[in-house]
Formats: structure tokens, sequence, C-alpha cells
């Protein structure tokens, strides 16, 4: 496909069929906002982790919710009155919830399990307690809290239960009789048997965790994970290694990393947000080399991340045996990969690459649908065990952690109201100090532009 013209921050660029950037833009952040209109439970705040009849909530894309409420408000997209009272739904809920780690209970220390019920709130498929995604749920929670600041009854409230229930978090009892924080408890059998090891979603967990004001994580957890670090290099480029594009992109939706370094990102002259661009372009490169000769990789198609792909018989794609993973993290360059797509993990690299991330989303939306899924709000798209040339496999599933990376992603490109939200919040700026971060906006004044 033919490449077109690089479009930088604040130049409205105009594609053939007349729409401009921003308006492109416009169209699919509000597309992906209008998830969490839909799959709500406006009677305690909770939202369906995916579209499928009878799913479940996920507390992390409530976390997901509560951050896009405030650019749906600046957005025009919704009354802030509306905002404020699913937020508080959710605050009151949480603050609520059975905290007393059952196998039915919503929650234990602060933490919460992965899925809940979306009627009772309680836990469903023996999920484990989850201290990432209750970290994305945390985040929200501070998020609305930074942004609802009006001195009235109603925000006053939500910014005291959204302090609270951050405070209520043990994060020093995840650490259980390590260093490095454990990726989770279930009530049967106590803490997984595994930390968290190598560059992960997991920057964001740790800057919250360090920032406590109530149970913060030691700081020798940081520098314990940072150890297990993979630095390599692909395709002629040196990088922080993370094969799915999704964890050079979670921490990135709330935490400026714009020249702000910790230790490690200072002995590599580069921060995390430079490895993201980086990352970037790697995914971009492996789609044109595309060593394992899949169907519509090429220079506008590609994302390798977490999602919904084809559960189908393995079949011969160029002279080899090839499986299919259903839902999967797929990465490169060493897989797992079946020839599935991400488009939303495509949308979410828009801050760090604009210039090769605008062409690909029009060359998505130019693909067409499958029925009311288009390629990038879709969870996954396979081209390889399309039905006949020139089509492609699509999920019809919409998957809301998805929907809330295309919005917070797109809106830290259009105007950085995420970013700007959580820099000035004492925890954050804490939470990155301890973990020896320096630079950038952290030594500027809270409210100074960076």
């Amino acid at each position: 496909m033919t490449a077109r013209p690089a479009t930088q921050p604040g130049h409205a660029a105009v594609a053939a069929d007349g729409e401009s950037d921003d308006a492109m833009l416009d169209r699919l952040q509000r597309t992906a906002f209008d998830y969490f209109l839909q799959f709500a439970n406006l009677d305690n705040g909770l939202l369906a982790d995916t579209t499928r009849d009878g799913a479940p909530s996920s507390i992390a894309v409530v976390g997901f919710a509560l951050s896009s409420y405030p650019i749906g408000v600046e957005r025009g997209w919704m009354k802030r009155t509306d905002a404020v009272q699913r937020t508080l739904a959710s605050l009151h809920f949480f603050m609520a919830s059975d905290q007393s780690g059952s196998a039915e209970a919503t929650g234990y220390r602060g933490f919460y399990f992965h899925f809940l019920d979306m009627q009772r709130g309680t836990r469903v498929w023996r999920c484990e307690l989850s201290p990432i995604d209750t970290t994305i749920l945390i985040a929200g929670m501070l998020s609305a809290a930074a942004y609802f600041d009006a001195d009235t009854p109603d925000e006053t409230e939500l910014r005291r239960l959204a302090n609270a229930l951050y405070e209520r978090v043990d994060w020093l009892w995840m650490q259980h009789d390590g260093v490095t924080v454990m990726q989770g408890w279930k009530p049967e059998c106590g803490f997984l048997h595994y930390g968290w090891e190598g560059y992960s979603e997991a920057l964001l967990l740790y800057a919250l965790g360090l920032g406590s004001p109530t149970h913060a994580l030691t700081e020798q957890s940081f520098h314990a994970w940072t150890m297990t670090y993979q630095w390599e290099n692909l395709y002629g480029t040196d990088f922080l290694y993370a094969g799915p594009l999704f964890i050079h992109q979670f921490s990135h939706a709330w935490i400026d990393f714009r020249g702000i370094r910790d230790a490690f990102m200072r002995e590599k002259n580069c921060d995390y947000f430079e490895n993201s661009r980086r990352a970037t372009y790697i995914q971009r490169k492996y789609a044109i080399l595309n060593p394992r000769s899949f169907v519509g990789y090429d220079a506008e198609h590609w994302g390798l991340s977490a999602g919904d792909g084809p559960s189908a018989d393995a079949r011969q794609v160029a002279g080899r045996q090839q499986a299919f993973y259903g839902y999967a993290a797929r990465g490169l360059p060493y897989g797992p990969d079946d020839g599935t797509i991400a488009g939303s993990a495509t949308a979410s690299s828009l801050v760090f690459a604009p210039e090769i991330v605008l062409p690909a989303l029009r060359a998505l939306l130019a693909d067409g649908v499958a029925g009311n899924v288009d390629l990038i709000h879709a969870s996954g798209f396979n081209a390889t065990l399309g039905e006949a040339p020139g089509k492609v496999w699509i999920t019809t599933d919409i998957f809301g952690l998805d929907q809330g990376m295309i919005v917070l992603m797109i809106e830290n490109y259009r105007s950085g109201q995420p970013w700007r939200l959580m820099r000035d919040l004492s925890c954050i700026r804490d939470g990155l100090r301890r973990a020896d971060f320096s630079g950038g906006w952290l030594e500027q004044r809270p409210g100074a532009q960076p």
C-alpha cells in the first residue's frame, strides 16, 4: 500500500475523502468512549469486560471508564453531573464491598478480584486477586478525583472516596516474603507462585505502590524488578524488550514518561517514552519483513498485542503447520504470532509515532468493516484466515480494555489531559521519585507545563 505523508501534532492533515486527522480521531475516540455508556451497570458502577452476553465486569475496565469520563465531559459527550454520578456509583460500591477475601468476596486488603459479577459484584471464574488490575482501577479513581475538583458535596465526596480507596490498598502485603511484587493471590491457594519479571505494564503499579502514604512498597522492590529487564537489539534498534505492544502502552496512558528517567534508563541514555516509540517502529518493521509470511502484514497493517483471535484448526501457511491461538498475548519476534493484528494497539501507539500511526489508521478504516465492527475497535483481525482473498477474519467481540486505551491514548495525543491530571498528584510524584526517577516535569512545581 502507498505510504502517506507524516503528520505531526497540531497539523490538520486532510485525507483524500476530505476528513481531517482531528475529525478522524474524534470519531474513533467517540466510538470507543460510547462503550462505557452502553455496557455499565448504573446501580453499582461496574463495567462489562466485553460485549459478549453474560460477560462479567473487569475491574480494569472500570478504571478505564473512570479515566474516560473526564474526557467525555471535556469533549461534550456527557454532562459533568452524569459523569460524577457514574463515578460515585463505582466508588461507593468498592468502598462498601466485601473485603473478607473469601471465595465469593469482592476483594481483600484493598485489592480486588480481576473479574466480578456485574450485578452482585462478587468474584467469578475463581479468578485471582489482581494487583495490576487493581492498579488500573485505582489510577482511574485518582484521575477522576484530580478532575472533579469543584467545591460541591458530590465532588467533595468523590475525592474523599477515591483517596480513601487508594490508601486502603496494602501494597506492601503484595510483596509477600520476597522483594518484587507478586502477580496475584487466591483464597484457595494463597499467593501465585511467580512475581513480576521482565519489563511490563507494572511501571504504573510500582509508581502507585511506592507513592502510597499508608502501605508503600519498599524502594528495593522497583530496583529488583528492573534487574530482570532485557535490553535487546532488534532490526538494528536497541530497546527494552517486551513482545506484546500493550506492555509498551498501558502505563503511558496515565503517566507522561517523556524526559524522566530512572537509573536503568539513565544508563541507556533513553526514557520509557522513547523506548515505546522504538517498540512501535519495531512492530512496523516486523510486519514489513513478515518473516512468517502471513497475509496482510505490511507498513500500514501491524500491531501484535493481547487480544482475540481465531480458534481454528491448524492449517498450512507458507509450508508449515500453523496453529491459531484464540485470545492470547501475541508478541514479536519470538511469538506467539498467528497472523492476528490488534487494531486498537495500533491506535494506542498514536502518541509515540503519529507519523506512522495516522496512515495505518486510515488504511484500517479504508479496509472496511465486518458487520458492525471495524478493524480498529475489534479485539483482533486476521487476513491469513480470511474466507476468501481480500477478506479477513474479525472478532465480533469488543473489549473494554481496548476501548479505554483508544480513548486515553488519543486524548494524550490531542490534549494531554490524562497526563496532566496525574502529573500533579503527589502520590505519582512521590512514587516516581522513590523509584529514582528524575528530570523533566518531576523537577517542576505541580501545575507547570513540562
